[in-house]
């Protein structure tokens, strides 16, 4: 990721984005940041850095807006019944494909995937998403190579996760990508991640 800048990480919020797509990575990337001596920026922006309110109520105000939130070296984009009206928007289609050109990492989390399969940035490419958006995912591009089966698919450039939690696992192994196994593994104790549902 270079040396020139600070590690710069942006998670990008908007109306009815699924409430835990977004705050699971943002605990995950905020306690390293707070721990790593990386000492990475996370950023919370929005396209006009209002105020959103997403999929179940919770208002977020972001620091950000796309305008200003300035270059990124890893961008997170959650999902949520919010990407459906986004995969139909042009605009912010050619957004998301600009920030691909100057961003060396996206990150998808949930239905987030649909919005860069939308773009064009999962043609051709292994790449997972709720189990319930597999179909939805086929139709904007039947080129994605779907796993339906893993938590998140990390393809270089492009990763993705599946539903929901699986973005905590995601940002999980962005942080061991990013910094080290150890140091990811530090943040897993300190957030108290460690799955044992009991249903």
């Amino acid at each position: 990721m270079g040396t020139q800048r600070p590690l710069r990480v942006g998670i990008f919020v908007f109306d009815d984005a699924e409430e835990l797509d977004i705050v699971g990575p943002y605990e995950v990337l905020t306690w390293w940041a707070g721990h790593s001596a990386l000492r990475p920026e996370v950023v919370t922006f929005s396209a006009d850095g209002a105020g959103v309110r997403c999929a179940k109520g919770l208002r977020l105000v972001p620091e950000r807006s796309t305008q200003d939130v300035g270059p990124l070296h890893v961008l997170v984009y959650p999902g949520g019944r919010g990407t459906r009206p986004l995969t139909r928007d042009s605009e912010h289609l050619d957004w998301v494909r600009t920030m691909r050109v100057q961003t060396p990492l996206i990150a998808s989390v949930c239905t987030g995937a649909l919005v860069l399969a939308a773009a064009g940035l999962l043609a051709g490419r292994p790449a997972t998403t709720h189990w319930n958006a597999f179909d939805e995912l086929a139709m904007i591009d039947r080129s994605v190579l779907a796993d339906t089966e893993a938590r998140f698919v990390d393809d270089g450039d492009v990763v993705t996760s599946a539903g929901v939690s699986a973005g905590i696992d995601m940002a999980l192994h962005l942080v061991a990508r990013l910094d080290s196994v150890e140091e990811a593994r530090a943040v897993r104790r300190g957030i108290q991640y460690d799955p044992a549902p009991p249903v």
